[in-house]
C-alpha cells in the first residue's frame, strides 16, 4: 500500500492527479502541469513535499559523526545554515544527497542538526546511519520525525505570499539568507528549495500543516504538484537522485564536487569514500556530467543514448523546457567533451544534434543558454 501524507484528502479534494512517487502516493498536477511550472517562474507555487524525511541528529559525537558521514565538513557550518552534501559508500557511489541544517550547540547536548532526506531512500539512509555510528562507537541519537510535515513555497513572490499568509512567520523567515534557516513557534523555516527560484521550505506538525497550506493558497500561492517540480529542477540543472546519481557514480561525475570539501587547511576527515574521490580525482574522472540542448525536433528523455566523437554517454533526465521552450536534458558524457561541442541525442525517431552546455539553464526565472 502506498504511503500518503497528512495532505493527501487536500489534494484529492483540490482535483489532484495522483500518482506513485517513491512509494508515495502523490499529486503529480492539479489540472495542468504546464501553468503549475510558470506560476513558480512568474510568481508563487505551493508543494507538498512532506513525503521526504526529516531526521533529528543530536548527541556528543554528533559533528563527529556527520563529518565521518558526509562529503562537505558540517564544522565549517555555523548556527542556523544549511549544508547541501552528499553521502557515500566507501566506492565513492552516492547513497543519497542531503541537506543537513546546523541547529546551534547546547551545554550539555552537544551540537544538534536537522537532516531532511529523500523519500525512496529514507529507510536505507537511517539504517546506514545508524550502522556506520555503531561501527564507529559514537556517541549520536538519530531520531526520524515522521510526524512532521514539509512544504515548500518557492517562486519570485514567495516572500510576499508568505508575508501575507503566515506574518509572525514571515519575521523570522523573510531576513533570512539563501541556505539559512529559523526555528521558531514549533515551524522550522529555510530559504532553499528545489525550483531555481527564492523560497522557502517550511516544516511543522502535521496537525497544523492544513492550515499552512490554505493560508498560502488564500494568499496568492498556486497548489503544485511534482511533474512541475521536475521540470523546474531539470531548468536548473538540479540532480534527482535515482536518475542523475546513485551508487554507480561519484560526486566529481555528477556535477557535484562543489559537495565534496577535502579540508586541505583543516585537519583530515576521513569521510566514508574519501579514499576513492582523491583517486579518482588525481587521475582525472571518466565521465562529467553536463546538460543538452536539442537542436532539432523531439524530446530528449532519460536513457537516451548520446554519441559523441569522444564515445558514447547517456540521457539521466530530460524533458521539454516550458520556459525555454525547447527540449533540454542532464546526460552523463565522457570526460573530453567539452561545453559547445555538438553531439548526437539518439531518439525515438532517430539520430538528432544537440549542443552541449553548462547543466543549468534557468536562474531566477532567467535564461542561461
Amino acid at each position: 500500500m502506498l504511503k500518503r501524507t497528512v495532505l493527501y484528502d487536500t489534494h484529492v479534494a483540490a482535483g489532484a492527479r495522483m500518482v506513485d512517487f517513491g512509494g508515495w502516493e502523490m499529486p503529480l498536477h492539479y489540472g495542468s502541469q504546464i501553468e503549475e511550472h510558470h506560476a513558480v517562474r512568474g510568481s508563487a507555487g505551493v508543494f507538498d513535499v512532506s513525503h521526504m524525511r526529516v531526521a533529528e541528529i543530536e548527541g556528543s559525537d554528533a559533528s563527529a559523526f556527520l563529518r565521518r558521514l558526509l562529503t562537505a565538513d558540517i564544522d565549517r557550518r555555523t548556527a542556523g545554515q544549511a549544508m547541501y552534501s552528499c553521502m557515500l559508500n566507501e566506492s565513492g557511489g552516492v547513497l543519497d544527497d542531503l541537506i543537513v541544517y546546523r541547529r546551534g550547540d547546547e551545554s550539555g547536548v552537544g551540537a544538534r542538526f536537522r537532516a531532511i532526506l529523500n523519500a525512496a531512500t529514507a529507510d536505507r539512509d537511517l539504517r546506514w546511519m545508524a550502522t556506520l555510528a555503531a561501527g564507529d562507537s559514537l556517541a549520536v541519537d538519530i531520531r526520524p520525525q515522521p510526524q512532521l510535515a514539509i512544504l515548500a513555497l518557492q517562486g519570485p513572490q514567495a516572500p510576499a505570499v508568505l508575508e501575507r499568509a503566515q506574518p509572525d512567520l514571515a519575521a523570522h523567515a523573510l531576513p533570512l539568507a539563501s541556505f539559512r534557516a529559523a526555528f521558531t513557534n514549533g515551524a522550522f523555516v529555510a530559504r532553499t528549495g528545489y525550483t531555481g527560484e527564492d523560497g522557502f521550505e517550511i516544516v511543522v506538525p502535521g496537525e497544523r500543516a492544513s492550515a499552512l497550506w490554505q493560508s498560502l493558497r488564500d494568499a496568492g500561492a498556486v497548489a503544485c504538484g511534482l511533474g512541475a517540480r521536475d521540470t523546474l529542477r531539470l531548468e536548473a540543472g538540479l540532480a534527482l537522485y535515482g536518475q542523475d546519481i546513485d551508487e554507480s557514480v561519484t560526486p566529481l561525475e555528477s556535477g557535484l564536487a562543489r559537495t565534496v570539501e577535502l579540508d586541505a587547511d583543516r585537519p583530515y576527515r576521513p569521510f566514508v569514500g574519501r579514499g576513492a574521490i582523491e583517486r579518482q580525482r588525481s587521475q582525472g574522472p571518466r565521465r562529467q556530467l553536463l546538460g543538452l540542448k536539442l537542436l532539432g525536433k523531439g524530446v530528449l528523455r532519460a536513457h537516451q543514448d548520446v554519441r559523441t566523437p569522444h564515445g558514447d554517454g547517456q540521457v539521466t533526465s530530460g524533458g521539454f523546457s516550458p520556459t525555454l521552450q525547447v527540449s533540454i536534458a542532464l546526460a552523463r558524457l565522457p570526460a573530453a567533451v567539452a561545453v559547445g561541442d555538438t553531439v548526437t541525442a539518439e531518439l525515438r525517431s532517430g539520430g538528432v544534434q544537440a549542443l552541449v552546455v553548462k547543466p543549468r539553464f534557468v536562474r531566477y526565472g532567467k535564461p542561461l543558454i
